[in-house]
């Protein structure tokens, strides 16, 4: 997990301009917009996790991406140039501080600031990564295989080298875990215990160290 804070610090530049980013913090749980509202501002993510999930007819989500620090979303008007609404329903994963500017205020400050569109093409390129491997994810008819790709995505954007392994840092519910992957809380808890049994992974205050993620994606992926 990245140390520095660059998108923080190119904030900073920005906050001394006649219109400054307006900061905000939600509580885990909390929503930051729906699908439907206007797609008016975008967002930069400084601290905690955020989830973007499709809500469909039937009442089922699916997590389509989890956004960690350093992280731009809400940008979709201000890529196709056209005014729409939301197409996602993100919501704080963790507890977020975030910055958020209108549209015409981020054109601007892109002209100004090319380090920032820089950004914003790592942050892209970053996230289209991860929600493609959220699809494979969710093309595993078995949910072991689903849990297991869903811990190896983890490990990749939010992992911390410990002495034991990769340590996921966010604290997961197991309810959490089962809506990333269309399951059950009962059936996601089950899975997990055999991979404990299994000294694949530990948890620990509700973060998973995978111990080997090479031998876990060989053995269950």
């Amino acid at each position: 997990m990245t140390t520095d804070k660059p998108l923080a610090n190119l904030l900073r530049q920005l906050s001394t301009g006649s219109f400054p980013p307006v900061a905000e913090t939600y509580e885990r749980g909390k929503t930051i917009f729906f699908p439907g509202d206007p797609a008016e501002r975008v967002y930069f993510l400084l601290k905690g996790a955020v989830k973007l999930s499709r809500v469909y007819e039937a009442g089922e989500e699916i997590t389509v991406a989890l956004l960690r620090e350093n992280s731009v979303f809400g940008v979709l008007s201000l890529l196709t140039g056209n005014r729409s609404d939301r197409f996602y329903h993100a919501v704080a994963f963790t507890p977020v501080e975030l910055m958020s500017m209108p549209i015409e205020q981020v054109k601007q400050a892109l002209e100004e600031h090319p380090e920032l569109a820089i950004m914003l093409l790592q942050g892209l390129s970053s996230r289209i990564l991860q929600t493609e491997m959220m699809i494979e994810t969710l093309a595993h008819r078995d949910m072991g295989s689903r849990l297991v790709s869903f811990l190896l995505i983890l490990c990749r954007d939010f992992g911390v080298p410990s002495t034991s392994g990769i340590t996921i840092d966010l604290k997961l519910s197991h309810q959490a875990i089962a809506e990333a992957i269309g399951s059950t809380r009962v059936t996601v808890t089950r899975l997990l215990g055999d991979l404990r049994q299994d000294t694949m992974i530990s948890i620990h205050k509700k973060k998973i160290t995978v111990h080997d993620p090479v031998a876990l994606s060989q053995q269950f992926a």
